[in-house]
């Protein structure tokens, strides 16, 4: 059943993906209306979430970043799937780096390195930092998908440009095996994912709401002794991103406990706050909120 599925969708991803991008765009349109106005889809969520990160805005004014998110979130989800067929010429058009210098300093460090970003702009096109000139191996951090076909697809449209996917359970294993046969890998994750209810050591404030913060990132970071930087990405217009790789540390192992957490939480939050329509809604990010904080918990 999972193959039959896969091969019924995989033709129409591939006509999406050779598009141009004026009919590529007025296909998400459609999608918008279809995702939107026809299945709803977490339409619940995503006003739930807008009430709880902004309960100073009217709901008119929820409503405006409501609707702007759809449309931006059907773009980005097909970007994605553009990126099978995308050039690298295209992706460096539309994906910009605007100091690459900040990429040959990360070049020069000569170590592994952790980049922290959260569900915010396009994190899909940042595979296209070794279009860059980024000289160290990029890996991605994801969830498999239980559908094989579809789990090796989007590990070969993330794998595009030169990037490998490592499954969350085998980070650990496989980055020390990198060290350990002195392969200097750069490791990109999405660190504001709501961790799982054994790992509620950290609680701080997202969006002004108490909830647990994932703090995965920063435990790799110190074990590893690998700098941590900030991928900072804003969308320009339709279709156009500019990013920047930002320094949080190039000491992570002499930074007070929470210290990296915290500051990715600060940075990610001034960007939703600028910009809110670019953040993923329909992640439910503080569906902890009212959990009971154990005993043994930081709390800041």
């Amino acid at each position: 059943m999972q193959g039959l599925v896969f091969w019924l969708a995989y033709p129409l991803l591939w006509l999406i993906s050779i598009l141009p991008f004026r009919l590529f765009y007025v296909f998400s349109d459609l999608i918008y209306v279809l995702v939107y106005h026809l299945i709803g889809y977490r339409k619940k969520t995503v006003v739930k979430n807008l009430k709880i990160a902004f309960p100073e805005k009217s709901e008119k004014e929820r409503n405006i970043i409501k609707k702007k998110f759809y449309r931006h979130m059907c773009d980005m989800f097909l970007e994605m799937i553009k990126t099978m067929n995308i050039s690298e010429k295209e992706i460096k058009k539309r994906f910009v780096f605007t100091h690459p210098e900040e990429i040959e300093n990360i070049n020069k460090l000569g170590k592994g390195v952790l980049v922290m970003c959260g569900h915010y702009a396009s994190y899909e096109w940042m595979i296209s930092m070794e279009v860059y000139g980024l000289k160290l191996k990029g890996h991605g951090i994801y969830k498999r998908i239980r559908n094989k076909r579809f789990d090796k697809l989007i590990k070969d449209i993330r794998g595009k440009f030169n990037t490998e996917m490592i499954e969350s359970h085998r980070v650990v294993s496989t980055i020390a095996r990198h060290q350990k046969n002195d392969l200097k890998g750069i490791y990109g994750m999405i660190a504001d994912q709501t961790p799982k209810r054994a790992n509620y050591k950290f609680w701080t404030d997202f969006m002004g709401v108490k909830v647990p913060f994932f703090t995965g990132s920063e435990k790799l970071a110190k074990d590893f002794d690998m700098p941590v930087y900030y991928l900072e990405v804003e969308k320009v217009k339709r279709g156009f991103y500019q990013a920047r790789l930002k320094e949080i540390t190039n000491n992570p192992q002499s930074e007070p406990e929470f210290f990296i957490t915290t500051e990715f939480r600060n940075r990610l939050e001034a960007q939703i706050k600028n910009h809110p329509e670019f953040y993923l809604w329909t992640h439910k990010r503080w569906k902890h909120r009212n959990a009971p904080i154990p005993e043994n918990a930081v709390v800041k």
